[in-house]
């Protein structure tokens, strides 16, 4: 057996265990009903999907440029009817009249008919071509650098996608945060309502029984009217902060929230010191220079020759005839070369090192940034930390006041203007400590942002 002393040992054990792993549930409740907020957005949200449909239309185009490397096949068909305009005139009959009349006299007869000069329209009439024709590249590269490119500016819009993602992530957390710090303000103000409403009562009642005089009852309504309007003011905090939230997750604006227990203040052991690698604007730029790389290879492709090829099949003739004489092919193969063009491309080449030095310089510009960003809402957090243990300190010693004020005024030993006061100190150091609980972690979310580190898959 046990002793006592063993038993409430492990009594205590056991409740601290059970506490841990109530709180541990609440948290990870909360997270998990955020996380599913989350999820909505980033599948519902209206500027997530424009860049989603941007991306498809980069996506297309990449398949484009590989296409252009593959046969192309095109039907063309012209009909021509002509009348007037340049003649050949050929003498036929001068060159072969008296040639067929010596025949003819020689073969006492007519074989031989006398001939016209004919008068040959050189613009085809009644005249026909149909053909079908493939053609490919075999080697071109502006071509390859196009697809390169395509390439390239996909991995970029789903950098931006990401970035989209990223900065919803953190509006929806800090309108989540907004919410319930203002639902919790309005369970503030409603507990101090009924506090105060209760007070006037007993004054009004008092001070019809001549037991107090009546500036207690008017400084008693004054501060029921007061609180009536923090009260309203609270409620259209939580109405704005609601239809935010909403929008965010593109929902009915006026649809239920659903919130958890308070979370305790973030974790801060595992925040990053200064790691900004995981933030897509330095991946778009990392990007960007090799876009411009192969913007400078594509200024440099005059200097390689262009080579196709192509293959007519088709048919050609007058009066619409289709015979073994009018069928034909055709097979060429082409090249292309530029040889001068007065510095055009030195002058492309040159502004396209011009580029890659600009974004060198812009991506060590936008890395000191991003980094004196995350150091700045690291800053933030830890004075929103300790802003809330110190409100959490004001806190306690306020109701302890008020505990004690509160023993003293139903003893008759204080006024009522001390009672109200320590009631406001109480209310205030409530409120301030709902804030500044939310503002930790809206700080987090900030930091969150800061560094990339949200999972987003």
């Amino acid at each position: 057996m046990i002793n006592t002393f063993e038993f409430l040992q492990n009594k205590k054990t056991y409740c601290l265990l059970l506490f841990c792993v109530v709180f541990i549930a609440k948290q990870s409740s909360a997270q998990e009903q955020l996380n599913s907020y989350v999820q909505q957005g980033l599948v519902s949200n209206e500027s997530i999907k424009e860049q989603e449909f941007l991306l498809s239309r980069s996506v297309y185009a990449l398949h484009e440029a590989k296409s252009m490397f593959l046969p192309s096949v095109t039907f063309s068909t012209t009909y021509t009817k002509a009348d007037g305009g340049r003649t050949i005139e050929f003498p036929t009959g001068d060159l072969f009249n008296a040639a067929y009349a010596t025949l003819n006299q020689l073969t006492g007869s007519n074989s031989f008919p006398q001939l016209q000069n004919q008068s040959i329209l050189l613009n085809p009439d009644n005249f026909y071509d149909a053909k079908i024709r493939t053609s490919l590249p075999i080697l071109n590269a502006e071509l390859v650098y196009n697809k390169r490119i395509k390439s390239q500016q996909v991995d970029i819009q789903k950098a931006e996608v990401l970035m989209y993602k990223r900065e919803l992530v953190k509006e929806i957390k800090t309108a989540y945060y907004n919410y319930i710090k203002a639902t919790n303000a309005i369970r503030i103000y409603q507990s101090f309502l009924k506090l105060l409403e209760e007070g006037e009562r007993v004054n009004q009642s008092l001070f019809n029984n001549n037991k107090i005089n009546r500036t207690a009852v008017i400084r008693s309504q004054n501060e029921v009217s007061k609180i009536n309007a923090s009260l309203t003011a609270a409620k259209k905090a939580e109405e704005a902060a609601r239809y935010y939230f909403n929008f965010l997750l593109n929902r009915p604006l006026t649809d239920a929230i659903l919130i958890d227990d308070v979370p305790s203040l973030p974790a801060q052991d595992n925040l990053p010191l200064g790691d900004v690698s995981s933030r897509e604007e330095l991946a778009k730029l990392e990007i960007a220079k090799g876009i411009n790389q192969n913007l400078t290879g594509l200024a440099k492709s005059y200097l390689i020759p262009k080579i196709g090829t192509s293959l007519d099949l088709g048919s050609q003739g007058f009066d619409w005839k289709f015979n073994d004489r009018s069928r034909y092919y055709l097979l060429g193969v082409s090249l292309e070369w530029n040889l001068f063009s007065s510095g055009r491309n030195n002058y492309k080449i040159k502004q396209s090192i011009a580029n890659q030095q600009a974004i060198s310089a812009q991506t060590d510009h936008v890395t000191q940034q991003l980094l004196t960003e995350l150091n700045v809402r690291r800053a933030n957090l830890q004075s929103a930390v300790a802003q809330y243990k110190a409100a959490q300190s004001q806190l306690k010693t306020s109701q302890t006041y008020y505990n004690d004020m509160t023993k003293l005024y139903k003893e008759g030993m204080a006024i009522y203007i001390e009672l109200l006061d320590a009631q406001n100190q109480w209310v205030n150091a409530q409120l301030q400590s709902n804030i500044a609980l939310f503002d930790t972690w809206i700080s987090f979310t900030a930091i969150e942002r800061a560094n990339a580190s949200f999972n987003l898959q």
